[in-house]
């Protein structure tokens, strides 16, 4: 079994991991873009946490933005990058398809999630929540396992990049910029 491709960056206030998460089954994943996950993006305890999460995106030119959980079952979008951030519970979410990276998602975590990686919640505290959002202009799909895959892969290659990364903003020198910029080149 290939292990995932993974990186550290230390943040001033936070680590933030890139998982590459190559093809596996019919699954596309992304053989470019690597997951990005914000250890502590945002303070557990802040007061109004979930409106803080969902005022950053949307400064941050992420929008379409939505409050709810992680679907239980495998799926991707083949039509947008996505971010989530954890504002209450914790869930075990799955990233990659079955052969991928479990992580425990709680309070303050958020992850960037490019087009075509796929995603499910193994399992959730009753209490999980979590806000989502996509790039300006994009507006994601519904692909599961029974999705043709080279249909997928056309449209996932077709995605632009975000304007800017959703939890620092920017994008030059932004987390997300430094791991997606190493995929252009």
């Amino acid at each position: 079994m290939d292990l995932p491709d993974i990186e550290s960056r230390k943040g001033t206030l936070m680590e933030v991991r890139g998982v590459l998460l190559s093809s596996r089954g019919n699954l596309p994943n992304n053989d470019g873009l690597r997951l990005v996950i914000y250890e502590k993006a945002f303070d557990p305890d802040a007061a109004g946490l979930e409106n803080l999460i969902e005022g950053r995106f949307s400064e941050n030119g992420w929008g379409g933005s939505w409050r709810n959980g992680v679907f239980s079952y495998v799926h991707y979008h083949s039509t947008a990058h996505e971010v989530l951030a954890c504002y209450a519970g914790k869930a075990t979410v799955q990233f990659g398809g079955e052969q991928g990276v479990a992580r425990e998602f709680v309070p303050g975590m958020a992850v960037v999630i490019p087009a075509g990686v796929a995603h499910q919640n193994l399992g959730a505290s009753q209490d999980f929540r979590v806000i989502g959002a996509y790039p300006r202009g994009q507006s994601p799909d519904m692909c599961d396992e029974g999705t043709d895959l080279e249909w997928a892969r056309e449209r996932i290659a077709r995605v632009p990049m975000p304007e800017s990364d959703p939890v620092f903003g920017g994008w030059s020198g932004s987390p997300l910029g430094s791991f997606w910029e190493e995929a252009e080149e």
